[in-house]
């Protein structure tokens, strides 16, 4: 069985209002085993970022401003993910925007019925525990220290993992997979892990911070911890 693990992120929270999908990340599973293959794309919103959004995911404008507008890679989307199961954290909020800009770009939209819900089944499982993605991350033991900021490809690859932990734990059918189901699988599991972003992000510290932040220590005399 083929799934498709989902992440997107955006300029603000209604796409309504005029907020849009700025990256998306995909990843393949087959017979919930992770395949290598993935799916990513940054979009150009045609529109200003937000303050608050750059502040979560660190997409500004100037990054964003040469890259295409979802009307161009619509199709190749749907391509990727075809009728394949979505898992998704939070799937209303990524489907709505997913779904809009389908709706503008005059593409067929996807069903809502082809998204599962990770935080859905994490809320069910366990009550009255923060179900976050980096809560589940830490009740599960799953490495995200990659993860400074959010990021679709960084975000789903983590999602993937969570998946899986949630329905039963990694490689639930491992031992029971065809020939025909493994061979299309490239490399390991333990080849596959959470990646950082290929390019790092320009630090958010001003240089008027950092000469407080120096000035402070000086003050502190030779004893001060940062200074050892």
């Amino acid at each position: 069985m083929r799934e498709i693990v989902l992440d997107t992120e955006t300029t603000g929270f209604e796409p309504e209002q005029g907020d849009r999908i700025v990256e998306i990340g995909a990843v393949e599973l087959w017979n919930q085993l992770p395949t290598g293959k993935t799916y990513h794309q940054y979009i150009n919103p045609e529109r200003e970022m937000p303050q608050s959004a750059f502040e979560v995911h660190g997409l500004g404008d100037e990054f964003l401003s040469d890259k295409p507008v979802f009307k161009a890679v619509g199709q190749e989307f749907l391509d990727f993910v075809k009728d394949s199961q979505l898992v998704i954290h939070n799937a209303s909020f990524d489907m709505k925007f997913l779904n809009a800009e389908l709706k503008w770009a005059g593409l067929p939209l996807l069903p809502m019925g082809q998204a599962f819900d990770t935080l859905a089944v994490a809320r069910k499982k366990f009550p009255g525990s923060p179900a976050s993605l980096d809560a589940l991350c830490r009740r599960f033991g799953i490495d995200n220290t990659a993860r400074t900021l959010h990021g679709a490809l960084l975000d789903s690859e983590i999602l993937a993992e969570v998946y899986l932990e949630l329905i039963g734990g990694r490689q639930p059918d491992f031992a029971l997979a065809s020939d025909a189901a493994s061979s299309n699988l490239v490399g390991s599991e333990t080849e596959w892990r959470p990646r950082p972003r290929p390019v790092s992000l320009p630090s958010r510290l001003t240089k008027e911070e950092a000469a407080a932040h120096t000035a402070l220590v000086d003050a502190m005399g030779d004893g001060a911890l940062w200074k050892n």
